[in-house]
């Protein structure tokens, strides 16, 4: 799809990997409406594109915020590219998250987003062509130590995306999975980021996830994962998922001493 003039709602537009993508899909050419729990970090966008953006403050979690997005991009025209980014992370050892914890994690990166894409598909369904891009995680499809919960909430998002291709299928709506391996935002706590340092586990910059994002979109992929030797050990893990379990096995103690941090 040619994201020139495309109406495109975009979440999490303030984080790492969301505000490199805003500024991508408006160089672009698309005319984007942003949503974020803060702004502020969207204001040069908007500045430097003016007329093309919109900006909206909103609370995934809470149905009114979720209301006001669909509202607001029904003033705007409908949508014709929903792109499902927010989200957060969580490391560390399962025995130690709290109610809390799991909580939240859930809420956000899969009930949240799920109920925001059942507001929206009647857009998109309304375009005579349209996109559902859900932004997860190689995690979606690995299960790795250190971060049980938040595998749990990436494969949900993967399952999501996968059935509702499917159920969509005969329609003008195409669903993306587009799943990123360790990236340098934020959202990585330190122990993480030592992790990856300890493992030697290369991390790609927002903007290079960014501009795979793009690609992926224009060229409408339906299964998207980043970084080698990430995409084979998703294949392994598929078809002999023991080979993956002997080699994480051999890492664990490393991931336990960075994962009970607290």
């Amino acid at each position: 799809m040619h994201l020139s003039e495309r109406r495109v709602l975009l979440t999490g537009a303030s984080g790492g990997i969301g505000l490199a993508a805003a500024w991508r899909l408006a160089e672009a050419g698309a005319r984007l409406l942003l949503v974020a729990r803060r702004c502020e970090a969207l204001r040069p966008l908007a500045e430097r594109f003016p007329g093309r953006i919109t900006l909206l403050r909103a609370d995934l979690t809470d149905p009114a915020g979720r209301a006001a997005i669909a509202a607001e991009a029904e003033r705007l025209g409908g949508i014709e590219v929903l792109i499902n980014a927010a989200g957060i992370g969580h490391f560390g050892a399962f025995e130690q998250l709290d109610e809390a914890d799991i909580a939240a994690l859930m809420q956000l990166n899969v009930t949240a987003t799920l109920q925001l894409t059942r507001l929206l598909l009647p857009q998109l369904q309304r375009q005579p062509q349209a996109l559902l891009v859900n932004v997860g995680s190689i995690f979606g499809s690995i299960g790795h130590p250190g971060f049980a919960a938040y595998c749990a909430s990436k494969f949900a998002l993967h399952g999501f995306s996968q059935a509702l291709r499917r159920e969509l299928a005969d329609g003008p709506v195409r669903v993306l999975h587009f799943a990123p391996r360790a990236t340098r935002t934020s959202m990585n706590s330190a122990p993480a980021q030592a992790l990856n340092e300890a493992l030697g586990n290369a991390t790609d910059t927002p903007e290079q996830v960014a501009g795979q994002l793009l690609r992926a979109i224009e060229q409408e992929r339906r299964e998207t994962w980043l970084g080698w030797p990430e995409k084979l050990f998703v294949r392994l893990n598929a078809l002999f998922p023991g080979l993956v379990d002997r080699a994480l096995r051999q890492k664990l103690a490393t991931i336990l001493r960075h994962a009970r941090h607290r």
